[in-house]
Parts: C-alpha cells; structure tokens; sequence
C-alpha cells in the first residue's frame, strides 16, 4: 500500500496555517473522524506520531490540500471591491445633498470641498515626516534654519509652516467665498487677495479660522495630531478688518477638525448635527463612516493634563480627586486617557463619553486653548453632537473675544460629567479656603 499525504489548515490569530502529514500503512489502526466534508468516506487517523512527518505547505502543495481549503470561509474582499465601500456616500456627495437641502451652504461647498482636499495634503506629509526628514524648524530659501517664533512664542516648526500653507490655500484658493482668515500660525489676519496675490478673492461674505496643525510635536513620536477650523459669517454692511472676527462662537457657520491617526478622519458640522468622514487609502475619497455623531449624555473617560494638578484651582483638583476615588454621579467606573492633542483627545470623547479639561494654571491662568480658533469650534461640534462645553463659569460659545490669539479654560465633553464639573466651580472658590494645599486654592511647592 503506497503512503498517503494528509493536508490540515488551521486558522490562528486569523492567519491560515497549513500542514502536510506523510504516513505509511501501518499508521491507519482505528477509525477516527479527520474530515468535514465527506466524513463517511475518511475513518482513519494517526496513532503513533513516530511514524508520520509533516511539511509546510509550499507552492507545490499535493491537491489533497484542497479538499480543506475549498471549504474555508473566505475573509471580505479589501479594497475597493468591498461591497461595504458601495453603500458609503462620499464627502462630495454628502456637501452637494446638504447643500441642496440648504441653499444658505451652496457658497460654501466649494470651501469645505477644498478643506477635505487640504486634509489629504497634511495627511500626506504627516505621514511621510520621518522618511523625508520634515522634522525641526521651518527652514529658508537658503535651507538655514530661520528661527522664527509665532504670536504664541512657539518656534515654528517644518510642519506648522507647510500645513499653514495648505489651509490658507485651501480658505482662500477655493473660490470668492472667503474674504479673509486667521490662523495660529500668522500673527495678525490676513485677507484672501494678500494670499492669493488676487483682488478677486477679496469679496467673500464669509472669515474663515483655522489651527492648521494641532499638536504638532506628537508627530516626533507618532502620535495623532489634528488641524481645527471654523467659519463665520462677515456682518452686513461693515468694513472686514480685525474685529470681524471678534464674533462669539454662536455666530460660527460651520466647523471641523480633520485627525490623523490609525485613519484619518474628517469630523464637520453645519450647525445641524455631526458627520465623520474616514479617508479610504484605496481611492483616496473621505467615505461617510460616522453618521449623526451623539455622544453620550455620560462617559468613562477623562482627560487633563495632570502633571499640572498642582497647578489647578481647587474645583479641578477635587473635581478630579473625586473622578479618581470614585464618587463621581454618574455612578461610573473612570478612566484616564491623556494623548496631548487637542483633536485626539476631543474625538476620543466625542466617540466614547467622557469629559477633556485644559483648565487655567498658575503660569496660563487665562487658560493655554486659544478661543477663537480651537475652542469656538470645538465647542460647537461638541454641543451640536449633544454635549456641553464649559469654561467652568459659563458656556464656550457665549464668550466674545477681545483679540485673535486670547486663550481660555475649557471643558468638553457629556453633558452629565460637564455639569459636574460646574458643581465644583460653584461651590469652591480660590479665593477662599477651600482649596487643596493653599489658601489660592493651589497646592505649595
């Protein structure tokens, strides 16, 4: 009797494996079950494991493999032949039904159209930082470091100056729809004709806001980064200069961040409710993935900065004593989640519950967030998907700026662990004694 070559295909970790077993005559001595599709027909199997060798299977497998492998389920297809990817609209596709809908939004189309492309740009030279060295400070025409601080007092670095290019670019490029814009990155606005060296881009009806790259010293270590922007609408009958964009956040048309993560994800709302949009790597399009985002009114998560806790007033520091010990209202287990990028931590509680927090500090004590740019959107994309946004004194999106750069405290997240957090602001005060460790309410050194 000639050997027989038995194949095995095991699934490990979602991985095929495949074995060959060679056995002689003298190996079949008792009936056992080996097959799945024809059992009947296949009663024998191995005893004695001295007396069989196995192979990994290679191109020149023998055909009995395939009696296994024709029956395996088959994982869904990748790519663009997903049948899944059929049933997504796309980003375009999305902006012209709302814009149709909505005939207020038809100007803007080509604006948020453009923003999504100007995504894809930043997503691109992210993820190519390290392989085409765009690490470091902005370099000059020379390739000699220029050195060079924005408003903030933060060194421009390569990647500040290139996505602040693409998003001014992309606000004023796009169309006559943007008069002019105000980015972290510039100290003062600037008008769209001054940007695109047109006077035909200078007769928009609307100002455009934006932080073209949100946490940009993440990118080092690869962590998300994100940019932010928001859209106002210039008042009827004024002159466009400086305090056009001393709106409060409540005058905000539109606003979006896009992240750039493990995918990369374009979050917007039109004052109507909040979608997110995932770029397919396969056709390079923003799919509709996240559909009327809602966070919930209660979440597991917080998120501060807590190397500053000695730093906090006393309605953050026992406000997160109380997160840690356990009492919390919401009658839930907590847990901390830190990244240090405004847009990933914002988008993890916007998907998961929780509350974010950057409050004022001992050396920020107006906050370190900057309003007009960060935060004004923030908080509307927050309250649009059924959350709050605080300062701890009041609503993110009632305060009126004074300057472009001013900064403030701010709080996001579910409405029930925002309120919360108000409690605290209402009973303790760093002007009494309540506080932890001193009388400010800040702990000693």
């Amino acid at each position: 009797m000639s050997s027989t070559v038995v194949a095995i295909t095991l699934m490990i970790n979602s991985v095929p494996l495949s074995l060959a077993f060679q056995t002689r005559p003298l190996d079949f001595i008792r009936p056992h079950d080996v097959g799945h599709a024809n059992r009947r027909q296949h009663k024998n199997a191995f005893t004695d494991s001295n007396k069989c060798s196995y192979n990994w299977l290679g191109p020149s497998s023998p055909s009995p493999t395939r009696l296994f492998l024709d029956d395996l389920p088959t994982a869904p297809p990748l790519g663009p032949n997903n049948p899944k990817k059929k049933n997504l609209k796309t980003f375009q596709r999305y902006l012209e039904i709302e814009c149709w809908k909505r005939a207020e939004f038809r100007e803007l189309e080509p604006v948020l159209k453009s923003v999504a492309e100007s995504c894809k740009q930043i997503n691109r030279i992210v993820q190519r930082a390290q392989t085409d060295d765009l690490y470091g400070v902005a370099l000059g025409a020379d390739g000699r470091p220029l050195d060079t601080t924005n408003v903030q007092g933060e060194v421009q670095q390569q990647l500040d100056v290139l996505c602040n290019t693409y998003m001014l670019r992309a606000f004023c490029g796009s169309g006559s729809s943007i008069h002019s814009v105000a980015s972290e990155e510039e100290d003062e606005p600037r008008c769209c004709s001054d940007v695109m060296t047109d006077s035909a881009f200078a007769v928009g009806d609307y100002i455009a806001v934006f932080d073209p790259i949100d946490g940009s010293k993440n990118i080092d270590a690869s962590l998300p980064v994100g940019s932010i922007f928001g859209i106002y609408k210039c008042q009827p009958g004024t002159a466009v200069d400086e305090s056009t964009f001393l709106q409060d956040g409540r005058s905000l048309v539109a606003a979006g961040y896009c992240l750039f993560s493990a995918t990369t994800v374009l979050v917007l709302t039109l004052g109507s409710g909040v979608d997110g949009f995932t770029l397919d790597p396969d056709s390079g399009r923003f799919l509709h993935t996240l559909k009327d985002i809602r966070i919930p009114r209660k979440g597991p998560i917080f998120s501060f900065n807590e190397a500053n806790y000695r730093d906090f007033g006393a309605p953050e520091q026992r406000f997160l004593n109380m997160l840690k010990e356990g009492g919390t209202s919401t009658k839930m287990k907590m847990t901390a989640r830190y990244i240090g990028a405004l847009v990933a931590d914002v988008h993890n509680i916007l998907i998961n519950g929780g509350i974010y927090g950057y409050p004022a500090t001992r050396s920020n004590p107006n906050g370190k967030l900057r309003l007009l740019y960060e935060c004004a959107p923030m908080a509307m994309i927050m309250e649009q998907a059924g959350g709050a946004a605080s300062t701890g004194t009041g609503r993110v999106l009632d305060v009126k700026p004074t300057e472009i750069h001013q900064r403030t405290p701010v709080f996001l997240g579910s409405v029930e662990n925002v309120f919360e957090l108000d409690q605290f602001f209402q009973y303790y005060d760093d002007d009494d004694d309540k506080g932890v460790g001193s009388k400010d309410g800040r702990s000693s050194e």
